[in-house]
């Protein structure tokens, strides 16, 4: 098993996380699964543990002493990570600036920006000090693209996309991979929790075309990591079909 390379993924408790844990599973990686749910972690730990070795960290991205609790418990046998996989995130509301609601903006940016700040400052120094490892940021073509109503969540992610550019130079001297994933249209849990568990609103996002599925951006990352030695993918835009740009979706296809 000492040549699987370990990997830690963020929100891995559902959506591209945990479509990215399976496929991991199934391609020589070890896996350190993480989420705030501990019953589905502990669900997803028992299914995949079928196939590789598996442990599980819960704990909040955004809260700095849950993170460094957390990563600093990992036993020395796990504490080699390889690959980190930024993908916890989320929106809060869909609302014009004017009339926004403070509390979602700071989930937003706590999770979305120091979140995953709070993450890779835990993770970096090892990839450093070992002169290698690869590190994927879930973006989103909201970090590309402001939108009407987007306001705060476009400027998480707007501030993710800076950050990758950052980290990639940053970490160029170390032989360390950084690549951004900026996908359009998942249908995952992102729209009941940006419209706060009201499912018919939810429901309509996706309807009349079809969306990506988190296979689908699991499928990219994969594709990443196993890439040869001197290539890095570094920035990669991904859309359904239907879809042409942030606001504009055929939804006749």
């Amino acid at each position: 098993m000492s040549d699987k390379r370990i990997a830690l993924i963020t929100g891995a408790t559902s959506g591209i996380g945990e479509a990215t844990a399976r496929l991991l599973a199934r391609n020589n990686f070890k896996l350190i699964i993480c989420g705030r749910r501990k019953e589905r972690l502990t669900s997803l730990q028992d299914e995949l543990s079928k196939q590789t070795e598996v442990t599980t960290l819960s704990f909040d991205v955004r809260n700095r002493t849950e993170v460094e609790n957390a990563l600093r418990s990992l036993s020395d046998g796990w504490k080699k990570i390889e690959v980190l996989v930024n993908n916890a995130g989320n929106a809060h509301g869909l609302d014009p600036i004017q009339s926004g609601n403070v509390d979602d903006w700071d989930a937003m940016m706590d999770i979305n920006v120091k979140g995953l700040l709070y993450v890779s400052r835990e993770i970096i120094p090892g990839m450093v000090e070992r002169k290698g490892g690869h590190i994927i940021n879930l973006g989103s073509i909201a970090g590309k693209e402001a939108y009407a109503n987007g306001n705060v969540y476009c400027g998480s992610k707007f501030a993710v996309d800076a950050i990758t550019k950052g980290m990639r130079i940053d970490l160029n001297a170390y032989g360390i991979k950084v690549t951004a994933i900026n996908p359009g249209l998942v249908e995952t849990e992102f729209s009941l929790v940006r419209f706060k568990g009201d499912e018919d609103r939810a429901s309509t996002v996706y309807k009349g075309y079809q969306p990506l599925k988190g296979d689908d951006i699991a499928d990219l990352i994969l594709f990443a990591l196993t890439r040869p030695a001197h290539v890095v993918v570094a920035d990669m835009v991904v859309f359904p079909v239907a879809q042409a740009s942030a606001t504009v979706v055929n939804k006749s296809l």
